[in-house]
């Protein structure tokens, strides 16, 4: 049989997709193995190029074969598709995952550690657990509004909605199985709002022992949060060639619809890692709060931004630039100085 050079794998829960090329591009194999059987197939087949998508396991069977002596490379989804031919089946990804990891521009995804991947699955149960806060206070507002009870959107609502049925005159023929499950919401909300707020310590307590997220925290509009968040989703800084390409791996850079030497920009992609760019973007509308109280000089960056823009456009490019400014910190090991309040 000839030598493989690269094995193609389409990931599963159980049922492995396998494709085996040379070098030149030649197939040599197509298998179909269970997840017992590819572990023992990754086992007893010599050293070679494995490429897989990012997708979910990836990480996981990315450092496992590592550890077996293969040279793992992941690519994103996105970047694999252009290369099934026909109809989509798993033959057919695994063919083009073996395609798309053969060209030699391909871009691929750096593999995460297991301690990345927790502090990541700590950022995805915080989203997980307001999301559900937001759920049952939605639920509770819609449910008392029938009976004329109404309060605005928010969390700092509820006490508004708990005081109002603790005073019977406001609401004096509202039946006892309302009352009842109202306080069921209650006690979901409350609950929810404890454990949240565990994980906020937590994550707290993680950024004051990293000396990486201490010193990011000196920025305006980086707080613990965004800065662990940066060290669970951000590959290594050293990957990019400088800090527009950072930005734009987090979609705050304008799309572009350019031909014929004519350039269009449109709205920012959001092609990138969506957890990140959002933190940021709230940090710079933060930022920009606090400009009202201590309004920046007309002549500065972010006066002149105000004065022409909208706030959200105005945090949109506050986010690029912090952005900019944060991979410049990590890869020359730089402190924060000025920002965008001083610069000009």
């Amino acid at each position: 049989m000839k030598d493989v050079s690269i094995i193609g794998v389409d990931l599963a829960k159980q049922v492995f997709q396998l494709h085996g090329a040379t070098a030149e591009g030649e197939v040599v194999f197509r298998k179909k193995l269970s997840r017992k059987q590819f572990l023992a197939f990754m086992q007893t087949h010599p050293g070679c190029q494995v490429a897989m998508e990012a997708c979910a396991t990836a990480h996981y069977w990315a450092r496992t074969l590592a550890d077996l002596g293969h040279e793992v490379r992941l690519i994103a989804p996105k970047f694999v598709k252009p290369y099934v031919k026909n109809q989509k089946n798993d033959m057919a990804d695994a063919e083009a995952i073996v395609e798309a990891a053969s060209r030699p521009t391909m871009r691929f995804v750096e593999v995460k550690t297991p301690e990345q991947q927790g502090i990541g699955m700590v950022f995805r149960l915080r989203d997980l657990l307001i999301g559900q806060r937001t759920q049952t206070i939605n639920a509770l507002r819609g449910h008392l509004a029938e009976f004329g009870i109404i309060a605005g959107k928010g969390r700092e609502n509820v006490s508004r909605l708990r005081l109002a049925l603790e005073q019977d005159e406001e609401a004096p023929d509202l039946p006892a199985p309302v009352r009842h499950m109202a306080q069921l919401c209650f006690d979901q909300i409350d609950g929810l709002s404890h454990r949240i707020t565990e994980l906020d310590a937590q994550i707290a307590a993680a950024s004051r022992r990293s000396r990486f997220s201490t010193r990011l925290q000196k920025m305006p509009g980086i707080g613990p949060i965004t800065s662990m968040a940066l060290a669970a989703f951000a590959p290594p800084m050293d990957h990019f060639r400088r800090g527009r390409d950072f930005s734009a791996w987090l979609g705050l850079v304008p799309r572009q619809h350019s031909s014929g030497g004519k350039q269009r920009l449109g709205r920012t992609s959001k092609s990138g890692q969506r957890d990140i760019r959002r933190l940021l973007i709230i940090g710079a509308m933060a930022v920009i709060s606090g400009a009202k109280v201590r309004p920046p000089a007309e002549n500065s960056w972010l006066g002149r931004i105000l004065a022409r823009k909208p706030r959200m456009l105005a945090a949109i490019a506050l986010a690029n630039k912090m952005a900019r400014m944060l991979w410049a910190m990590i890869t020359k090991d730089e402190e924060f100085r000025g920002g965008p309040l001083l610069a000009r």
